[in-house]
């Protein structure tokens, strides 16, 4: 499985990279919202009693790397229905490939692809913004971003195996990311201080919340926080609980 896992892995890999558009649309976003929202959070963190960091930087460059994570992760059902739509699924079922290792390789591309994009961000916020945030925790922040594109790609590949449907797919995915996003607190956190009570409340039940929480800790240096352990525990918890979906899904639709 695992010979058959970087063969998978390889073959995404180098079709990204030979068509590296969707890498680019990607990370376009993230860096319009560094240089035309980040400077608007510097003056909004240093007006707002209660903040809860007085480092606008260190609050919104975590959040984006979620954000770029999120998206790289639940839209790569899309490129699986394409290949689903021309035969290369078939092919695949055709071959005497593990039909773990099918999944595996795919969710670990897309891991590579979100880590790359998330890292670009952070270099960019360190060269251009002067980013003050230690080095663990930058890493840490990277690691919680590739478990979390694993996460989302796994879920993403097995709902599109599901619906079929090239049209139905990114319709459903931009109505459930869209509440998703805002609740998390991606631009600004939703704490008590800040968001009503409701708000606060159905943004808790995010889990998407908590990882954002997570990577911010990460930034400000605070590995023993519990936000972080919290975070992390409860992606870990998304993760097994998508691969199984996933890997399910997958042994199903080649059986």
């Amino acid at each position: 499985m695992l010979h058959d896992t970087g063969l998978i892995f390889t073959r995404d890999m180098k079709l990204s990279l030979r068509n590296p558009t969707w890498l680019l649309i990607g990370i376009m976003q993230p860096l319009l919202y560094l240089f035309l929202f980040g400077p608007l959070m510097v003056t909004v963190v240093r007006n707002t009693p209660g903040f809860p960091s007085d480092d606008a930087w260190t609050v919104l460059t975590p959040a984006l790397i979620v954000q770029t994570a999120l998206f790289s992760g639940s839209f790569a059902g899309v490129g699986l229905l394409t290949e689903y739509r021309v035969g290369v699924v078939d092919r695949f079922r055709g071959t005497p490939a593990s039909r773990s290792a099918l999944l595996f390789g795919k969710v670990l591309a897309q891991a590579a692809q979100a880590t790359a994009q998330s890292a670009l961000i952070v270099v960019v916020t360190l060269l251009v913004f002067d980013l003050n945030a230690p080095v663990s925790g930058m890493l840490l922040s990277l690691l919680i971003a590739a478990v979390l594109a694993i996460t989302l790609s796994s879920g993403s590949y097995a709902l599109a195996l599901i619906l079929k449907s090239e049209a139905a797919f990114p319709s459903l995915m931009n109505m459930v990311l869209l509440p998703l996003l805002l609740l998390s607190g991606v631009l600004l956190p939703v704490t008590r201080e800040l968001a009503p009570g409701w708000l606060y409340n159905l943004a808790r039940i995010n889990p998407l919340t908590h990882i954002v929480d997570a990577e911010r800790a990460a930034f400000r240096g605070d590995l023993q926080a519990t936000g972080l352990l919290t975070g992390c525990l409860i992606l870990l918890l998304m993760t097994v609980l998508a691969l199984v979906w996933g890997t399910r899904t997958f042994q199903k639709e080649n059986a």
